[in-house]
């Protein structure tokens, strides 16, 4: 045995049974699959983020609310959520009011054109959400989703 191959070897007996494995790590396989699931998205609705979508179809859902609630609601930063909001707006699928109390507080909600938008794009949405999970069964797909639930 050359001196390079024994070197080689007692590095190799040095390592432990179980080593830190990336592909095996929960951050990973969490982006890989975000990662999957923006492709799969994109090539479905190609002229709005994953954000934008976001923030449509919960004012959808809940009608007008605050800048900073929609932001809560679709678990987005204050300052992210703004930058959303203004392209949308800048769009037509969004507007801006202020409360009618608190003058500070910004208020969205869509336009018509935003109602027309989300209600074109929901199916859509959905046909992304089985595609992402169709390597998945049923209970599966279920199961992920309430398991990850817990954890976000």
């Amino acid at each position: 045995m050359t001196g390079a191959r024994k070197v080689l070897k007692l590095v190799q007996a040095e390592l432990p049974d179980e080593r830190y494995r990336l592909q095996e790590q929960i951050g990973f396989v969490l982006r890989k699959a975000h990662q999957r699931h923006l492709a799969i998205f994109a090539a479905r609705i190609a002229d709005l983020t994953p954000p934008q979508f976001a923030a449509l179809a919960k004012l959808a859902d809940v009608g007008e609310t605050s800048q900073n609630q929609l932001g809560t609601l679709i678990a987005m930063d204050a300052a992210t959520v703004k930058g959303v909001i203004d392209r949308l707006k800048a769009r037509g699928l969004v507007e801006l009011t202020r409360h009618d109390i608190d003058r500070r507080r910004l208020m969205v909600s869509l336009t018509a054109e935003g109602r027309a938008t989300v209600g074109r794009l929901i199916p859509l949405a959905e046909t992304i959400t089985a595609e992402t999970l169709a390597p998945l069964s049923p209970k599966e797909a279920a199961t992920l989703l309430k398991l990850l639930s817990r954890i976000a």
